[in-house]
C-alpha cells in the first residue's frame, strides 16, 4: 500500500511538472507575440497621435512576474490592479488580459485589433497610424461664416467681403459653410411676418462658388457665448410680451430671468400672441422651408440644424455668464418660472407627494462646488426619493421638448437632414452626482446612464448628432479642483452599454480637455445607430488640435469603421482674418479630412 502511494505521488509530480513546462512555453510564446504587437504598434508612442501603449508599466511588470522557476499557484494575475489606476490605465490592462485569454481576438481594439483585421483594413490602419490619411473615408468640412454679415433688418451688409471670404474657403477645398438664420432677425418686428431677403442674397452668392450650406435655425439670442461680440436679441414682439409676463423665460431660484431663450414651460402654453412656443418654432421652420425649398431640392442646403436651447444646444441655460457663472461652477436649476412650476406641481400630485412640488433648496449657487451643497455632495439629496423624482422630472422636460420640436421639424422639412447639437459637460465628473450635468438637464450621476434616453429620442427622429468641442477656457489641468474627468466619462458609458465592445480605444493626456468626452458621446451615439458630427470653436493656430480632431474624426482600428459624418469649424474671430497665418495648416487639415493627404503640419 505504501509503495502504491509513492507511485501515485511520483506520477502526480510528473504530471504537474509536465503541465508547468507546457504553461511556461505558452507564456513565453505569448510574451513574444505581445512584444511583436508592441513593436508593430510603436507608432502609438510617437508623432501626433498620443495613445496608451500595450507596454504599460502595469502590464510589463505583470509579465515579468511569471518567473520560470516560480510555482503556478504563486503567480500574480496579469489583471491585478491597484486603486490608483485611472480608467485609461485599467483599460489597457483589460486589453492585455483579453489578448492572453482569447485566441480569437474577436473583441479587440487599438493595437491588438491588428491581429483580427483583414489585409485591406490592416493597410488602411497602418497608413492612418503613420499620419497618412490617403484613401481614408471622406469627411466633409464646413467653415462658419461671420455672424455680422446679416444686420438686424435682414440685409446683407458687405457682399464683396462675403465673396472674398468664400473665395478663400474655396481655395482650401472646404465643402461648404455654416450659416446662422436668427429668429430674432427674420421674425423681428411682427408675429408671423418673416423677412428672408438678406439670407436669399447670401445663399445666391454661396451658390456662385458651388459650396454647400448648413443652415442653423437659431431660436436663442446671442452676445454672450461664442458670438464674436455681435448682439442678436429675441424678436422685439417677444420682448414686448415679456414686459408683462417675464415667466416666458427660464428662471433661477432667486427669480432672475434668462432672456437668451424661451422657457420650455411655455411649449404648450398659448402666451405668444395666441400661439404656443412649439407653434412659433414650427411656423418659423415651415416659412424657411417654403422660402428655400428649391435650394434644398438642388442640393445647395445639405443639412438643417435646429436650435433646442441655450446657445442652440440641447441643454438648460444652467451656466450663464451674465449671471456671474464661471468655470468650474456647478450651475443652477432653471425651473422657477410659473409654467415650469405648474408642471412640477402636476407631476408631484400624480406621484402622490404634493410636498415634492418644489425645486431643491440646498443645491448651491452658480459658482458653488459639489461638496459645498447638501444636494450634490456625496450621499446628498440628489439620490434621495425626492431627489430622484425631481431629477427625473427635470430631465424629462428636456426630452419632451426634443420630441415635440423634432416631430414638427421632420414634418416641416420633408425628409431633409436634421442636425441637433448637444454640449460636452465634463467638469465635476469625478464626483458621484455629476452636478454640472444635472443642472444642464442630463440625469447622469454615477449610478445612471443619462445619455441613452436622449439618444433614443434622437434616433426616433433620425437625427444627425453634433457634439460641441469647447474652447481653451475649459481646459482640464492637473489636480483640477473641478474634478473634471473626460476619461471617466468614456469609461462610464462603456460600462453602461448593453454589450461592452472594446472600440475607439484612444487615450490622450489630461490637457486635451474634452476630446475624450466627445468620444464618450460619439461612442454612445454610434451604439444607438446615430450619425455623429463634431463642431469645434478651437483656435485656428493650434496645430496639435488639428491632429486630435483627425484622430477623433477617423478612429483607428474601429471594427465597425465608424467616422464622422461631417466636421464644422466655428471661428471665434472672422475666418478671413486668420487666413494668412494658418493657410497651410488648414489646407493640410482639409485634405486629411478628405482622405487625400499625409498629415504634415508645420509647427
Amino acid at each position: 500500500m505504501f509503495g502504491f502511494c509513492l507511485l501515485e505521488l511520483s506520477t502526480s509530480r510528473m504530471i504537474m511538472s509536465s503541465l508547468e513546462n507546457i504553461v511556461k512555453v505558452l507564456i513565453s510564446q505569448e510574451m513574444i507575440r505581445i512584444a511583436t504587437i508592441t513593436h508593430s504598434c510603436s507608432y502609438l508612442q510617437q508623432g501626433a497621435f498620443q495613445a496608451t501603449s500595450l507596454e504599460t508599466p502595469v502590464f510589463t511588470n505583470s509579465l515579468n512576474s511569471y518567473a520560470i522557476g516560480t510555482p503556478l499557484d504563486s503567480q500574480a494575475s496579469a489583471l491585478q490592479t491597484d486603486d490608483s489606476l485611472s480608467p485609461s490605465s485599467l483599460d489597457s490592462v483589460v486589453v492585455a488580459e483579453q489578448s492572453i485569454k482569447n485566441e480569437s481576438y474577436g473583441n479587440s481594439s487599438s493595437a491588438n485589433s491588428l491581429n483580427c483585421m483583414g489585409s485591406d483594413q490592416l493597410l488602411r490602419a497602418s497608413a492612418v497610424c503613420a499620419g497618412d490619411f490617403t484613401k481614408t473615408p471622406y469627411i466633409p468640412v464646413y467653415a462658419s461664416l461671420s455672424m455680422g454679415i446679416i444686420n438686424c433688418y435682414c440685409q446683407l451688409v458687405d457682399p464683396e467681403a462675403v465673396r472674398a471670404e468664400l473665395r478663400h474657403l474655396k481655395s482650401l477645398n472646404v465643402d461648404g459653410v455654416v450659416v446662422d438664420c436668427w429668429w430674432g432677425i427674420v421674425e423681428a418686428w411682427t408675429p408671423q411676418k418673416y423677412e428672408w431677403s438678406g439670407y436669399r442674397d447670401l445663399f445666391g452668392i454661396i451658390k456662385e462658388f458651388k459650396l454647400k450650406v448648413q443652415v442653423v435655425l437659431s431660436f436663442h439670442g446671442s452676445g454672450e457665448c461664442g458670438s464674436g461680440g455681435v448682439l442678436i436679441a429675441l424678436p422685439r414682439w417677444v420682448l414686448e410680451i415679456a414686459q408683462e409676463n417675464q415667466d416666458i423665460f427660464f428662471t433661477d431660484r432667486e427669480g432672475r430671468r434668462n432672456t437668451e431663450c424661451l422657457s420650455w414651460g411655455i411649449d404648450k402654453e398659448r402666451v405668444l400672441r395666441g400661439r404656443t412656443g412649439i407653434e412659433v418654432y414650427f411656423d418659423f421652420m415651415r416659412s424657411f422651408h417654403m422660402e428655400f425649398r428649391s435650394l434644398s431640392e438642388e442640393g445647395l442646403i445639405s443639412a438643417i440644424e435646429v436650435g433646442l436651447g441655450a446657445s442652440g444646444e440641447l441643454r438648460y441655460p444652467s451656466c450663464p455668464e451674465k449671471m456671474g457663472w464661471r468655470y468650474p461652477g456647478i450651475g443652477e436649476f432653471q425651473c422657477y418660472d410659473r409654467y415650469m412650476q405648474k408642471n412640477l406641481r402636476q407631476s408631484a400630485l400624480a406621484r402622490g407627494h404634493l410636498f415634492w412640488a418644489r425645486g431643491p433648496d440646498n443645491a448651491g449657487y452658480y459658482n458653488s462646488r459639489s461638496h459645498e451643497t447638501g444636494f450634490f455632495c456625496d450621499g446628498g439629496d440628489y439620490d434621495s426619493y425626492y431627489g430622484r423624482f425631481f431629477l427625473n422630472w427635470y430631465s424629462g422636460i428636456l426630452i419632451d421638448h426634443v420630441d415635440q420640436v423634432l416631430s414638427l421639424a421632420t414634418l416641416a422639412f420633408d425628409g431633409a437632414a436634421i442636425v441637433v447639437k448637444i454640449p460636452s459637460i465634463y467638469w465635476w465628473h469625478r464626483t458621484a452626482s455629476h452636478a454640472a450635468e444635472l443642472t444642464a438637464g442630463f440625469y447622469n450621476p454615477t449610478n445612471r446612464d443619462g445619455y441613452s434616453p436622449v439618444f433614443r429620442m434622437l434616433k426616433k427622429h433620425s437625427i444627425i448628432l453634433k457634439v460641441v468641442c469647447y474652447g481653451p477656457e475649459f481646459t482640464v489641468q492637473e489636480n483640477d479642483e473641478a474634478f473634471a474627468d473626460p476619461e471617466g466619462l468614456t469609461w462610464q458609458v462603456r460600462c453602461c452599454k448593453k454589450s461592452l465592445k472594446l472600440r475607439l480605444r484612444i487615450f490622450f493626456s489630461v490637457d486635451s480637455f474634452d476630446t475624450l468626452e466627445i468620444l464618450q458621446v460619439m461612442n454612445a451615439a454610434w451604439d444607438h445607430g446615430l450619425s455623429v458630427s463634431v463642431e469645434s470653436a478651437l483656435p485656428c493656430l493650434d496645430v496639435d488640435m488639428y491632429s486630435r480632431i483627425l484622430d477623433t474624426a477617423k478612429p483607428r482600428n474601429d471594427p465597425d469603421r465608424h467616422h464622422l459624418s461631417f466636421f464644422a469649424y466655428r471661428q471665434r474671430t472672422p475666418f478671413l482674418l486668420q487666413r494668412d497665418v494658418c493657410f497651410s495648416e488648414l489646407e493640410t487639415f482639409v485634405k486629411c479630412m478628405h482622405g487625400e493627404a499625409t498629415q504634415n503640419f508645420v509647427d
